[in-house]
């Protein structure tokens, strides 16, 4: 058996995007805005400006198409796990790739990047030959609460 199977690790986190629409919400969404294009679709149409009816269904399907390509983005993920002598990121994209980092914690460190408000914009970790963008789909305070836990984690394998 090796270590990491008889040792629980440090820290392990597994970061997600915020997911605010599910597939039914979805379904209601598109359902609500046919509902509220056909109304003036209606009006012109009864007007004899038959065109703009086409105009209205190609913002029907601009409006599916980000809401889809947003709730296929959702679907990526972050795996951070700590142990005393190895750091693991692995980061899997929305289309299901797969990306395993491996840190030595006593050469990595977090690296913060602000904004003039002191807001937290990015996640680094940084070794001697490396830098890997990590929770890019984070809001800024869900980075900085998680980069306050890593941080002492980090500190703490260090020690």
């Amino acid at each position: 058996m090796t270590t990491k199977t008889q040792a629980r690790p440090l820290f392990a986190a597994t970061l997600t995007p915020h997911r605010s629409l599910t597939r039914r919400g979805y379904r209601y969404v598109i359902a609500l805005a046919c509902v509220m294009a056909s109304i003036p679709g209606i009006i012109f149409f009864s007007m004899g400006a038959w065109p703009i009816v086409g105009f209205l269904g190609l913002d029907l399907l601009a409006i599916g198409w980000a809401l889809a390509a947003s709730m296929r983005a959702s679907k990526q993920f972050e795996v951070i796990t700590l142990w005393p002598d190895e750091l693991e990121v692995k980061q899997v994209t929305a289309s299901g790739k797969t990306e395993l980092s491996r840190f030595n914690p006593f050469f990595v460190k977090l690296v913060i990047d602000r904004d003039f408000n002191e807001r937290i914009t990015a996640l680094h970790l940084r070794s001697r030959d490396r830098d890997l963008l990590i929770g890019a789909f984070l809001s800024p305070d869900d980075k900085t609460s998680f980069a306050r836990v890593f941080g002492a984690a980090l500190k703490k394998a260090r020690n």
